[in-house]
């Protein structure tokens, strides 16, 4: 009997709903941020994760079309096992991570002086590494 090969991306997935974050008037997330990471950018409001920023989670779905700009809700997984596209520096495995830019994440900085009042911004521990295109993170 041989082993199975292992899919953990549908493993434990929790997902929320939030407000899509506006630039003037604009919506920040489009149908082609689906499966970039996202970071959370007012109460109740995501936008794309942009370089050194918190990861909230992947973007799953986004309601409407990108022509119903303002109106639209986000579907995003907070939680369990998903890959998310990388940026330099590349994590390696048992890294935890942070957003890079236009959506991609990034190995997260060592513990310092100047982390942010409750800990660490990092989040995502590092499952696999697909080269320099994506990971497999444990958002928890």
């Amino acid at each position: 009997m041989s082993v199975r090969e292992q899919n953990l991306d549908s493993v434990g997935a929790v997902l929320a709903t939030f407000a899509v974050h506006q630039t003037a008037g604009s919506d920040d997330l489009t149908d082609a941020d689906i499966g970039k990471a996202v970071t959370l950018t007012d109460n109740y409001e995501v936008g794309p994760g942009t370089d050194d920023a918190v990861l909230l989670g992947t973007l799953i779905d986004l309601t409407l079309q990108d022509a119903d700009s303002g109106n639209r809700v986000a579907t995003v997984q907070i939680g369990g096992v998903c890959t998310i596209p990388v940026s330099a520096a590349v994590p390696a495995v048992g890294d935890m991570v942070v957003c890079g830019p236009n959506g991609t994440v990034k190995q997260a900085p060592a513990l310092i002086g100047n982390d942010p009042a409750g800990g660490n911004i990092s989040r995502g521990h590092v499952l696999a590494v697909n080269g320099a295109t994506d990971c497999t993170i444990l958002i928890r």
